[in-house]
């Protein structure tokens, strides 16, 4: 299934996309007998028992007994989650991680290869396809993240890699949206990633249910994987090319780590981290060492106001974001504060 959160007249609803049309649960649902509810985050927190009467709402949709979709002039789709209980983001694809430290002249840290690690984001600036508005700051060296994410489906603690997949709501693309001026200037600090971060996120354009992606499954000893290309396209122009399967540490390793000692609530959010080539701050590294090779001079890229950033995963559809400069807005960069 593909589930999707869309708005009409300043209300979310939850939805089913078929066939490229978007079809309201709740009223397919009382039509064949079924109380659902409206909104994702209800309908998450009914786990397996819900999610079976939506998938039966869908081939009711695939055999044409039910014709009724959404067919509004205000319609628009938001995140697949609005508000999610939580938003957590991984770090488990090595090859981003090694290039990326490669490029600032450092070596590969061994802990990568011990534990996944996560940050918490912000779950309040969570954002679905179209218009994203930033500050001044935030296009400092605005930077996009290509990632696949999981929405969490069950509530679970101390879950153990081997069942972990069967928490797994479903799957969707996520920009994990980077103000590196202001990451970089923060994180000297030692504290991990703060206002370079937690502006924007976006996630989307629907949560496919894992059993749409059985044809690319990879199983391992440590939990599912997925072959998917992952790409992102900058004002039309592609710019990276990476692969879900490439993940170093699964989906399930993470939500070991990350429930160990606390709960895991269905709706919450998390991030597979940057695929390869998934962001700037990698490829203008290593763009700038091929032509300082060449002996050529190299301008860092970086998403400017007006700019569209796509990012596409096999399977789980398009990302689509516009940058839009905020009307009134002002600076926070570090300023030296005299101190007697």
């Amino acid at each position: 299934m593909k589930l999707v959160s869309y708005t009409t007249k300043k209300k979310d609803r939850l939805g089913l996309f078929v066939d490229g049309k978007v079809y309201n649960v709740q009223e397919c649902a009382a039509g064949l007998g079924f109380e659902l509810p409206n909104r994702m985050r209800r309908f998450l927190r009914g786990g397996d028992e819900m999610m079976n009467q939506a998938r039966q709402v869908e081939q009711a949709i695939k055999e044409g007994k039910i014709t009724s979709f959404v067919d509004d002039p205000n319609f628009r789709l938001l995140a697949p989650v609005p508000n999610p209980t939580s938003c957590r983001d991984g770090y488990a694809f090595r090859q981003h991680v090694q290039t990326a430290r490669r490029n600032r002249g450092v070596e590969m840290i061994p802990e990568f290869d011990q534990y996944p690690v996560f940050y918490f984001t912000n779950h309040n600036a969570i954002f679905g396809e179209g218009e994203i508005q930033v500050e001044d700051d935030h296009l400092r060296q605005l930077d996009f993240e290509l990632e696949a994410a999981i929405v969490i489906g069950k509530e679970g603690r101390n879950i153990s890699a081997s069942e972990a997949d069967e928490y797994i709501a479903g799957y969707l693309v996520m920009n994990d949206l980077s103000a590196r001026v202001l990451q970089m200037e923060e994180m000297k600090l030692n504290l991990g990633p703060a206002k370079g971060k937690d502006f924007a996120t976006s996630i989307g354009p629907w949560l496919v249910t894992s059993d749409e992606l059985e044809p690319n499954k990879i199983e391992t000893e440590f939990g599912n994987k997925y072959d998917l290309r992952m790409t992102a396209k900058h004002n039309g122009k592609q710019i990276s090319d990476g692969n879900m399967m490439d993940m170093n540490w699964t989906f399930a390793e993470i939500i070991e780590r990350a429930s160990y000692g606390v709960r895991l609530l269905p709706g919450d959010v998390i991030g597979s981290g940057t695929v390869g080539t998934g962001c700037y701050l990698e490829l203008n590294g290593t763009w700038a060492l091929e032509a300082k090779e060449k002996g050529k001079d190299f301008k860092p890229i970086w998403l400017q106001d007006g700019d569209e950033i796509e990012l596409e995963i096999t399977g789980l559809g398009v990302l689509k974001n516009k940058i839009r400069k905020a009307k009134k807005s002002r600076s926070i960069l570090a300023k030296k504060k005299n101190i007697a």
